[in-house]
């Protein structure tokens, strides 16, 4: 349960996302739902920084996309305090509506070329071009050098609402799952969140998210990643692949 909540991949997730990793990677015992939810409580880092929840639930409404990567949401978190030991003072996030895949970079400022050599590094020359992305109003956003990109490769850009910023709602809930990520996992000078982006992103990107009752690699690559925990004590998986000949294992390749 600590290598799973906290360590190198720990998401600090909840106690029922944290039963449903350590199931996945092959593991059970009779009383692992209540184990893992006691642990979280007494989760020291996860007590500090809970979200305080004051709206009531709500229904959910899901977003219509067609295929993964058909669709990002773009937005900025920041200003950040304290900035980082580089002097990084914002974070350029986009997340994906059908798997919600993350990408995230720390920045100095935010400036439209920055802006859009993001757009272009980390979706489409990751995950090709995209149908459409949201973004919000500001100026690094909107501008004459975006309007030439959105025409080269031939995708849309959507504005989000400009008296309601909270709208954009995946942008938010995002945003506000790396931030808490990243506060229980800083050190105690708080400048080294810039080194821990990539580790929360890895984080967030293996752990099962009740929304969609799967992992975001999972839904990308139709595989569970192999996780720290996997090889230590190896899983149902790992055994398996270790017990196999080349000659079953070419066997494998050619029916896939």
């Amino acid at each position: 349960m600590e290598e799973s909540h906290s360590s190198i991949c720990g998401a600090h997730q909840s106690g029922l996302e944290l039963h449903f990793q350590i199931k996945r990677m092959g593991y059970y015992w009779p009383t692992m739902v209540k184990d893992c939810m006691d642990y979280v409580k007494k989760c020291q880092a996860c007590q500090f920084h809970a979200n305080f929840i004051h709206q009531s639930p709500e229904p959910l409404h899901p977003t219509i996309t067609s295929w993964p990567f058909d669709a990002w949401v773009l937005d900025v978190v920041g200003p950040i305090a304290p900035k980082s030991s580089n002097g990084h003072s914002y974070i350029l996030a986009t997340t994906d509506y059908f798997s919600k895949w993350a990408e995230a970079v720390p920045l100095k400022e935010v400036k439209k070329e920055k802006v859009v050599s993001f757009i272009k590094v980390n979706i489409i020359h990751r995950y090709g071009v995209p149908h459409y992305i949201i973004i919000d109003n500001g100026k690094p956003f909107s501008n004459q050098l975006m309007d030439k990109l959105c025409e080269d490769f031939g995708f849309k850009q959507r504005n989000s609402s400009m008296y309601n910023a909270s709208a954009n709602s995946l942008a938010e809930a995002f945003n506000k799952t790396l931030c808490n990520m990243l506060k229980k996992v800083i050190g105690r000078t708080k400048k080294d969140w810039h080194e821990r982006i990539n580790e929360a992103l890895w984080a967030y990107r293996t752990t099962y998210w009740t929304p969609t009752q799967a992992t975001p690699y999972s839904l990308v690559y139709g595989v569970e990643a192999v996780l720290p925990l996997e090889s230590q004590i190896p899983s149902l998986r790992m055994a398996v692949q270790e017990g196999l000949t080349d000659e079953e294992n070419a066997k494998l390749r050619l029916q896939k």
